[in-house]
């Protein structure tokens, strides 16, 4: 049997790594530098799936992935939610009294900064979080630490100076399973289903009520609305929709023909399973 082929962006140990581990067992996993790379590699070969950070509970949304979803058009095939628990690494030798620098994503360190602040560290913003321990674990500058997983530790042979620095213990992020491919779960009554779709409003008054009040009258809930703007201009913006329900049903359907007639452009990204996660 063939293994599963997940792209990632990122080092192994990454916090994708980590999701990839939880979702597919023995997965083939190819590591590339961007979020664009990894969306290049199952655009180009769709025996590829991607899983990717859409979102976090502290520190908002990911950067860039909005702008390379219209652009590639990739299906979600699913989502999956990863409790972030980060860590302080060092170099074997080293004790956190050596520590005068942090390196790490931008987003881990912004989720991090009480102890930042508490221990006057010095951030230094670097690709991701796993290829911080990576670098750390080649260099030899024991004042620098990283903030990674545990699984980067065990991986990069670096000590973990302190567990769960992270500012709230209750940090998740979102992961989407993504690939060229459509697979669309058909309609099962017992399922809870999230739809995702962009959509280009026209430009003329009203245009995002007139858009959103199908929702309404078909008593469709939205999960997640975000805009972002067209091609780096301020005179038009790309929106971002997630809803529970799945396109068989009567009134998703009759909801997205409405938002249909009130847009310039409207894509589904896809049609998933909803996690159980959103049912705590």
């Amino acid at each position: 049997m063939n293994k599963i082929k997940i792209a990632i962006q990122g080092e192994l140990g990454a916090y994708s790594h980590i999701a990839v581990e939880k979702l597919y067992k023995d997965a083939e996993i190819k590591t590339c530098s961007t979020f664009e790379d990894a969306f290049k590699q199952a655009y180009n070969d769709p025996s590829y799936k991607i899983i990717i950070p859409i979102e976090n509970s502290l520190a908002g949304r990911v950067a860039d992935i909005h702008y390379l979803l219209p652009k590639y058009k990739l299906q979600i095939h699913g989502e999956y939610f990863l409790p972030v628990v980060h860590n302080l690494l060092g170099k074997p030798e080293a004790t956190i009294d050596d520590i005068k620098y942090v390196r790490s994503h931008a987003q881990a360190i912004s989720q991090c900064q009480k102890i930042i602040n508490e221990k006057n560290f010095k951030s230094i913003v670097s690709v991701d979080t796993a290829g911080s321990a990576k670098d750390l674990a080649e260099g030899k500058d024991k004042t620098i630490a990283a903030i990674a997983s545990d699984l980067s530790a065990k991986m990069y042979n670096l000590k973990v100076l302190k567990k769960n620095i992270e500012d709230d213990k209750g940090n998740v992020t979102r992961f989407l399973i993504m690939g060229k491919n459509i697979e669309q779960p058909d309609y099962d009554k017992n399922k809870n289903y999230i739809t995702s779709c962009i959509f280009r409003v026209k430009s003329e008054p009203s245009a995002l009520y007139k858009c959103l009040g199908g929702f309404a009258t078909n008593q469709v809930n939205l999960t997640k609305l975000e805009s972002f703007s067209v091609k780096n201009t301020f005179d038009q913006a790309n929106f971002y929709l997630d809803l529970e329900g799945h396109l068989e049903q009567v009134g998703v359907k009759k909801a997205l023909e409405e938002l249909g007639f009130h847009t310039e452009t409207l894509s589904i990204l896809g049609v998933y399973e909803s996690s159980k996660f959103r049912q705590k």
